[in-house]
């Protein structure tokens, strides 16, 4: 499959599957995609027993869905939360982006980290292509 077939349904898990498969089809042009990767900080079981254990093991609110672990330009990594197209801010909205999330961008953009809010899977492609092909 195709990330456009990928995304058909429209969830944020959508793109976000749709965003790998075509990292997975362009790693031999960006290499360093073999180390971009998901980060599991949403349960969403309902079970309050599986959100009490994962929040046991590290879970924390907030986090951003994807990291890239190398460095370009002044940032050692670019974190990137995911949204769908849809969540896009108006004029003066959030776009989706709960205050957990907003502080951590701001933390991690204090450590040198890169962070961008993307909506939509070729929002996040563009933003990894920029980002990798900065020298």
């Amino acid at each position: 499959m195709n990330p456009a077939q990928l995304v058909k349904s429209g969830s944020e898990f959508s793109h976000q599957v749709a965003l790998f498969c075509w990292c997975s089809y362009n790693v031999g042009k960006y290499p360093e995609l073999r180390w971009y990767h998901a980060i599991k900080n949403e349960e969403k079981s309902g079970s309050k027993i599986v959100g009490a254990r994962s929040k046991q093991a590290g879970l924390k609110a907030g986090v951003s869905d994807t990291l890239l672990p190398v460095s370009r330009g002044n940032y050692s990594g670019l974190y990137i939360e995911l949204k769908t197209p849809e969540r896009k801010p108006k004029k003066n909205g959030k776009g989706g982006v709960s205050d957990d999330q907003a502080e951590f961008g701001a933390f991690v953009q204090s450590q040198g980290f890169g962070f961008v809010v993307c909506y939509g899977w070729e929002e996040a492609v563009e933003v990894l292509k920029k980002y990798l092909e900065h020298k």
